[in-house]
């Protein structure tokens, strides 16, 4: 076992570059980072975990075996499994890259940043500022965004329960729902896949959607039908289309 234990009476910006496994990143209160690993010893000499400034990278270096998992939290693995074990400062900032790990975030984070070929991305928690996905076959389930949702998908659904900021999402054999946008703009396109957004309450709703071989709906009231305009309320811009699913915009509870 190895553990590195870092003094960051700041917020740190968390680089993780593992190719497989389960990734498990929580931020707590402190002013320290620990960086916990657990694995064979080839494993852990190939690991690189340094404070460069404000920047924490944890990664696997050289040449990636097959048959690897890489974890970050309280996980189990296999005789040939890597068990990570990392907390940082809250709203430290998060960037991901890896090849087919799952990825579960926990506390609040300055920003998130994922690119992934085959791995899910939940996030238990607040991001401040804006997130950034990207996958493949992969889902991503988010609770809460301050700032912007960007981002693309393929053969994996996106969920998110409110977003704060604009989003924009390309998905392709995949689902996308926003539970809650209050304002901005929401642009999304899907293939073969269904889009559902939910508006905020005493949100005003500019909306231009089509789908191909798929049903449009609107539960919010559009233009100048009854209830469709809230004095003093914000905006938000509905772009979107669907080739062979459904777009169906809702009033948010």
């Amino acid at each position: 076992m190895a553990e590195h234990r870092f003094h960051t009476p700041e917020p740190v910006e968390l680089e993780l570059n593992v190719p497989v496994g389960d990734i498990d990143v929580q931020t707590v209160d402190g002013d320290e980072s620990v960086v916990t690993i657990t694995g064979s010893q080839k494993l852990l000499d190939q690991m690189r975990v340094e404070l460069e400034g404000q920047k924490l990278v944890v990664e696997l270096k050289g040449k990636h075996p097959f048959g690897i998992r890489i974890s970050i939290g309280d996980f189990n693995f296999g005789s040939e499994g890597l068990r990570i074990k990392a907390t940082v400062p809250h709203a430290s900032g998060c960037a991901i890259t890896t090849a087919t790990a799952d990825a579960k975030l926990r506390g609040r984070y300055a920003q998130v940043t994922t690119t992934s070929a085959s791995g899910d991305l939940v996030v238990l928690g607040d991001i401040d500022g804006d997130a950034t996905i990207k996958t493949v076959s992969g889902d991503v389930r988010i609770a809460h965004v301050g700032g912007e949702l960007r981002g693309s998908t393929v053969s994996g659904d996106v969920s998110a329960s409110a977003i704060d900021g604009s989003v924009a999402l390309k998905s392709v054999s995949g689902d996308v729902r926003v539970d809650s946008v209050r304002q901005g703009s929401v642009t999304v396109q899907s293939v073969s896949g269904d889009i559902e957004v939910g508006i905020a309450p005493g949100t005003n709703l500019d909306v231009d959607a089509g789908s191909v071989s798929g049903d449009l709906t609107s539960e919010v009231p559009l233009g100048s039908e009854p209830g469709a305009t809230h004095d003093g309320g914000p905006t938000l811009v509905v772009r979107g289309k669907t080739i062979s699913g459904d777009f169906r915009v809702f009033r948010a509870a």
